[in-house]
């Protein structure tokens, strides 16, 4: 624990320090509601009263995309710049540098969240949870994290370049544009409704907005915990792999 935390504060460190990339990690999402609420708002119909009301859990969920590109960056170059090589000199395990990355990326993604959730409130945003709720709400925000921070650690380990591993992320950034994201999946192409109404964002997006709000979830909750407990195992196992191979 006490090495993880070390390299989680230096992965915070150098975070820092890349102020460019740091600020479009935190601050495009915010960019993103106030043009999504501002511009587009008044033409999307939803069922909702106001649009910010239906997109600011799905920009919650957009956050993680963003802030993954940073942590696959981050492995692929202390892997293939020689830091993990100086790791095998110390009595450090090599697998908390990987931990040391995963939990910068949930922090930064839960102060990108936080920043989302106070220009939404600004916008009109006016979710209705209560203690529970709230609980629920950040322990599957945070769930969600975890799986995608571990699937971007991975890509960055098969990634044999910064630029390379951050083109990988791509595929994590899209995915929530077709889903229940930003639009309801009634709403889309037929020949696209199979593939948002079934894959890991919508169901995650909707048990948030139904937690928020205070509005019966269903079976979204349990549906986005199972997606994010098999991307997690899965992604785990892959970056232990992947770790020992490039090692």
């Amino acid at each position: 624990m006490s090495e993880t935390l070390t390299l989680t504060a230096r992965c915070l460190r150098i975070s820092r320090r890349q102020v460019d990339a740091l600020i479009t990690a935190l601050l495009l999402p915010v960019v993103l509601m106030v043009l999504f609420v501002e511009l587009f708002g008044g033409a999307i119909a939803t069922g909702s009263a106001h649009y910010v009301t239906y997109v600011a859990p799905g920009v919650l969920v957009l956050c993680a995309g963003f802030s993954s590109g940073l942590t696959a960056v981050g492995v692929c170059q202390d892997v293939g710049g020689g830091f993990v090589d100086r790791l095998r000199s110390m009595d450090v395990r090599a697998g908390s540098l990987i931990a040391g990355h995963v939990a910068a990326s949930v922090a930064r993604n839960l102060t990108s969240g936080a920043l989302v959730l106070a220009v939404g409130v600004a916008l009109g945003f006016r979710p209705h949870a209560g203690v529970g709720g709230w609980l629920a709400a950040v322990g599957l925000l945070v769930a969600f994290v975890l799986a995608v921070s571990w699937l971007s650690a991975a890509l960055g380990l098969l990634a044999r370049s910064p630029e390379a591993a951050n083109g990988f992320t791509f595929l994590i950034m899209f995915l929530p544009y077709a889903s229940s994201a930003f639009v309801p999946v009634r709403t889309m192409p037929a020949w696209l409704q199979g593939f948002a109404a079934h894959q890991p964002i919508t169901p995650v997006t909707d048990a948030l907005r139904a937690l928020l709000l205070g509005t019966p979830a269903g079976s979204s909750p349990w549906i986005a915990l199972a997606w994010c407990g098999g991307i997690l195992a899965a992604s785990m196992l892959a970056a232990g792999a992947l770790f020992s191979a490039r090692r």
